[in-house]
């Protein structure tokens, strides 16, 4: 296996954006920054991976990643659209990694694109229960809040984790939102408006949860001898590693089995531990998963994540710096952009061009997608880690 590089990203604002841009216009926006980040042209290109959402109803088409990519010139290549829940984009990135790394290209254009607004309900709360299993779970009502507010009880009652502990989640990537000209909302919020903000799913309110957004995001990855006549600061992917769901029958609602079997592998192949990741973007779709998750990764102990959001343990900077992008919670969460959103944030940071929000000294990072979610397991999950 050759080893492999991320050259260039780019991604557009996320937000909310019934109407205009659509799919095809973010993807190129998306597409052509990478690409010029990059410093390559369209006859560099040998591949394209596209990570989509198909779920989310007609916007995005069969053909998204085709499309996106044939206004900035890419066609006549391969071009592979990868759909696995929120992990999409994190799939397209992994599968992108074995081709180049495998020696079957040296340049390849990865693509992450959602369009969930300007949608029917009916096609949204579609989207929003088949990431479940859609005819058991789906059609009973079970929902991705209702998950999560069930996690949050038992983690409550058996670690004593609170409901102030999850709120500071919200403040803290609120607070990295404002640093972050992407970020869907980069607003402020207190601890007492999150506490106070309309209940979705007990002990979850409206802002421990994240927005439905629209977006792009993009990366150009090479190998190691082609990326060095395009850039003189490459990125090296150190490992990217996708495990699914075991769907047992007892697992432990306070852990994700899932994430902590993929991290595991991630540490192995990139010859890390937890203790030597800088940053790390974490699927946090709602406040408690940014708590279980870290525990999961291995930054803190089985109980503890709470109380490291409360003394400041994950702000940038800290112990473990989580979400400076400002995660899905205030960043936004396109799903299908979601995964490649991460890695962009890594590079910027790994290259020390994240401004404000920039982690001192940053050299290795983490990024953390779970997909889907079915019988108490994770469907799909991704970690990557990178390497100035």
């Amino acid at each position: 296996m050759r080893d492999v590089y991320v050259i260039g990203v780019g991604m557009t604002k996320f937000g909310n954006f019934p109407i205009k841009p659509g799919v095809k216009e973010m993807g190129e926006e998306a597409c052509f920054k990478a690409m010029k980040d990059a410093n390559v042209y369209p006859k560099d290109i040998e591949a394209g991976y596209c990570g989509v959402v198909a779920g989310a109803g007609g916007a995005q088409g069969p053909l998204a990643g085709n499309l996106a990519m044939k206004q900035v010139g890419v066609v006549g290549v391969p071009i592979t659209r990868c759909e696995n829940g929120c992990a999409s984009s994190s799939t397209a990135f992994r599968e992108a990694w074995i081709s180049v790394a495998a020696g079957l290209y040296d340049v390849v254009l990865v693509l992450g694109i959602e369009k969930m607004t300007g949608l029917p309900t009916r096609e949204m709360l579609k989207a929003m229960t088949q990431g479940s299993d859609l005819e058991i779970e789906g059609f009973m009502g079970m929902t991705f809040p209702g998950v999560f507010g069930m996690i949050a009880n038992r983690h409550m009652k058996e670690y004593g984790t609170t409901r102030e502990q999850m709120a500071m989640v919200s403040v803290k990537n609120h607070h990295n939102a404002t640093m972050n000209p992407h970020a869907h909302y980069p607003k402020e919020v207190s601890l007492e408006k999150v506490l106070k903000s309309p209940m979705i799913a007990y002990p979850l309110g409206l802002l421990d949860c994240c927005p439905i957004s629209d977006g792009a995001a993009a990366a150009v990855i090479a190998s190691r001898d082609v990326a060095k006549k395009f850039t003189d600061t490459p990125i090296k992917i150190l490992a990217a590693v996708q495990k699914s769901g075991t769907f047992l029958e007892k697992l432990n609602a306070t852990t994700f089995d899932i994430t902590v079997r993929t991290a595991k592998e991630a540490y192995r192949m990139a010859k890390v531990e937890p203790k030597d990741i800088d940053l790390a973007e974490v699927h946090d779709c709602f406040t408690i998963a940014e708590i279980l998750h870290n525990e999961d990764l291995g930054f803190f102990k089985k109980g503890e994540g709470g109380k490291a959001v409360e003394e400041g343990e994950t702000q940038i900077n800290a112990k473990v710096s989580i979400n400076p992008s400002g995660g899905l919670l205030a960043k936004g969460h396109p799903v299908g952009a979601t995964g490649v959103a991460q890695i962009c944030e890594l590079v910027w940071q790994l290259r020390g061009e994240a401004g404000a929000r920039q982690v001192d000294g940053a050299q290795i990072g983490l990024a953390h997608c779970m997909g889907n979610f079915s019988h108490g397991d994770g469907g799909t999950c991704n970690v990557t880690i990178l390497e100035r």
